[in-house]
């Protein structure tokens, strides 16, 4: 009885045309693959501020995805592992200056993602229209970043390096995840096109045909290289909110700290504090003296008091005597004493005839920066841990403020990077968004140009202008449309007085929420769950075949 050869399960090219390599071209082929998943990490790195390359991220989104192109899950999360770390190692270089095994330890755990979503990507290879699959995907394992673990750490969301691009308009009809689609469906797009280009990297197909005639290979690269140049043109039909024509005129204080590195506030009490009094008592005399106009509100950095106002007299006389001087309501930025263990990260606005009144209290905290997960087994691990000292505790409500003639958004530094923080405040009307923030400790690396492209991004998303008060800087102004107006220099004190659009109109993305992210995650997983209904059916249909030839041949 003679046995003919089945048909392979689809999307796995067929024994008989898999090439007889030696060692030495496998390994070839894998220092291929390493470099090329090594090259789109750190094109995607390119991508983000300090240096800011916004259109290089589709092209290592492409990059990536080829080498992930039709893999087993094994060499699918190693290539993904690769490229994690040529983009995390270099764009959360920030975090080095709290220890080298901080940095090295965040990054292999964010590295995890990316190893998971390689695996999922390359599964979903097998389907047609297989970039759009890849892009939701992403969207999925960034919200999972955003998440888990300790409350989840959304930096570098692809979306952030696109805080004044093509790409940007997308903000305001689904948020960050639909600017990240948008970015990595681009990439997928331009891998496809260059699988049908190139034979050779149609590993996971049937078999490597010879080169189409040139009017077919037109014809099929016609389509996704349409599509990856009409994903950023679209951008601009993305509908936008118009100026309202009103505008309030917002003091911003930078009052630099003594300190560096893990110790940024010094050692002498109220330096910290007499800093920022002093520029706004500065302010007030600039305003008499006709240099500067008087502004409606000021606000100062988060940390701009390093003595806690409502138990310390000194503290509250300083504060409140520089307050009296400028004569407008100020936001104060102070940790403040929560009970006898606790402490939170305040937004307090300070009014000149009644003193501290309404405040906001961070509700996104840092981990191991404001609290200590797992606090008694990670205490008794590192020293180093200690330093965080008092537990911060989250506020409960959104930051809406208000303030003289305005409703300011309150956003406390590191809760710039999550989605619902920021669209809640911004549900409630309140504009314009107020982002007080330290980065202190992280001066001079890519953090703050980092952080500022978030603003960048949040202004698009909400239809919001958006101020920052940074206590070692950048502290900037970003119109509703994204465009930084003013910015500081870091390491100085710097203080401006800025007219400040309000615009109270709502975007599709401050309306719909986390709908469009919600979304692309239901169709990445029902991609994905496809792709294991598609191989039963053809095993099935090849055992089908293969029983049905048996019986002719007998």
């Amino acid at each position: 009885m003679v046995q003919e050869k089945t048909a392979p399960p689809a999307g796995e090219r067929p024994a008989a045309s898999r090439p007889v390599t030696s060692g030495a071209s496998a390994g070839r082929g894998v220092l291929v693959r390493a470099a090329a998943a090594a090259a789109g990490g750190l094109l995607l790195y390119l991508a983000f501020p300090p240096i800011g390359l916004w259109f290089l991220a589709p092209f290592g989104a492409m990059l990536i995805l080829l080498t992930v192109y039709g893999r087993r899950p094994r060499r699918a999360a190693w290539a993904g592992s690769v490229a994690g770390l040529a983009f995390l190692l270099p764009a959360l270089h920030w975090v080095s200056p709290i220890g080298v095994d901080a940095w090295l330890g965040l990054v292999a755990i964010e590295t995890l993602f990316y190893a998971a979503w390689a695996v999922a990507a390359a599964a979903v290879t097998r389907l047609p229209l297989w970039p759009l699959w890849a892009a939701a995907l992403w969207v999925a394992m960034e919200w999972a970043r955003g998440a888990f673990p300790f409350g989840g750490f959304p930096w570098v969301r692809i979306a952030f390096s696109q805080g004044g691009s093509a790409f940007t308009p997308y903000a305001a009809l689904g948020g960050a995840p639909l600017v990240g689609f948008a970015v990595v469906l681009c990439g997928g797009l331009l891998a496809l096109a260059a699988t049908r280009a190139i034979p050779a990297l149609s590993v996971s197909r049937a078999t490597v045909t010879a080169p189409a005639p040139a009017r077919v290979l037109v014809r099929s690269l016609a389509l996704p290289l349409a599509g990856a140049l009409a994903l950023p043109a679209g951008a601009a039909a993305v509908p936008r909110p118009g100026d309202e024509g009103r505008s309030v005129t917002v003091g911003v204080i930078q009052g630099n700290v003594p300190g560096r590195g893990m110790h940024p506030l010094g050692d002498e009490p109220a330096v910290v504090l007499r800093n920022h009094t002093t520029k706004l008592h500065e302010m007030a005399r600039a305003v008499r003296e006709g240099r500067m106009p008087k502004p409606d509100i000021v606000v100062l950095p988060e940390n701009s008091t390093d003595i806690d106002p409502y138990r310390n007299d000194f503290a509250r006389q300083e504060i409140d005597a520089a307050v009296k001087d400028i004569g407008v309501p100020v936001l104060v930025g102070a940790v403040v004493a929560i009970g006898d263990s606790n402490r939170a990260t305040r937004s307090l606005v300070w009014d000149p005839v009644t003193g501290p009144g309404p405040y906001y209290d961070k509700q996104k905290l840092v981990p191991f920066g404001e609290f200590t997960p797992m606090e008694d087994l990670v205490l008794a691990l590192f020293e180093r841990a200690n330093l965080v000292g008092r537990q911060s505790v989250p506020g409960t409500r959104d930051g809406d403020l208000r303030m003289g003639p305005v409703t300011v958004g309150a956003i406390n530094c590191y809760e710039v990077a999550f989605d619902e923080v920021v669209r809640g405040t911004a549900r409630t009307g309140a504009s314009p968004l107020v982002v007080q923030t330290n980065n202190a400790t992280y001066a001079l690396t890519n953090l703050p140009p980092q952080q500022l492209a978030m603003s960048q991004l949040r202004a698009v998303e909400h239809n919001r202008a958006v101020v920052t008060a940074a206590i070692t800087g950048i502290s900037a102004s970003v119109t509703p449309e994204g465009v930084v107006t003013w910015e500081t220099a870091e390491l100085v004190q710097d203080m401006a007085v800025l007219e400040v659009q309000v615009r109270t109109a709502t975007t599709v993305a401050t309306r719909v929420g986390a709908l469009p992210e919600w979304a692309l995650i239901l169709v990445g997983t029902v991609a994905l769950g496809a792709v294991s209904v598609v191989r039963k059916r053809a095993l099935a249909h090849s055992a089908t075949q293969e029983g049905g030839q048996q019986v002719g041949d007998a």
